[in-house]
């Protein structure tokens, strides 16, 4: 909930774009493991512009889909939205769809941070933490 009022706030300052680091589910480490994470936006091509950063600087990105009609699980018959559901079936699309009905129409990226530890290193970082998102949020901002 932190992090939806979070988007909200930011959102209102109506920004080009915006990205937020977080590991919302356990989801996408089961998914993916430890030498990727996923990436969920409301414009595919920022999705596509951070997906050959994350490739360019070592922070390899996987795009998951955002599509309306995961919506219907989110459906409450007592609150407005679920945060989440029972049944754990891609609650990492889920939980990144309940965080865009908070960014309103700006342009927005979900980065998850199930890389941050890795084994072995990722990318330029030879150590198990790693800082997954450093060299991709930079490489994003510097190719704007």
């Amino acid at each position: 909930m932190v992090l939806a009022d979070t988007l909200t706030l930011a959102a209102r300052a109506n920004p080009d774009w915006m990205v937020d680091f977080a590991t919302l589910t356990g989801s996408m480490a089961t998914a993916l493991g430890a030498r990727y994470s996923g990436v969920l936006g409301n414009r595919d091509e920022l999705v596509q512009r951070a997906v050959s950063a994350g490739r360019a600087c070592g922070e390899r990105l996987c795009a998951f889909p955002l599509d309306e009609d995961y919506e219907a699980a989110l459906d409450s018959k007592v609150a407005d939205i679920k945060q989440c559901t029972m049944e754990g079936e891609a609650d990492h699309i889920l939980a990144a769809r309940f965080l865009k009905r908070f960014v309103e129409d700006v342009p927005w990226l979900h980065v998850d941070l199930s890389a941050s530890r890795c084994e072995g290193g990722l990318g330029i970082v030879a150590s198990e933490v790693n800082g997954f998102g450093v060299a991709l949020g930079l490489r994003m901002l510097s190719k704007q």
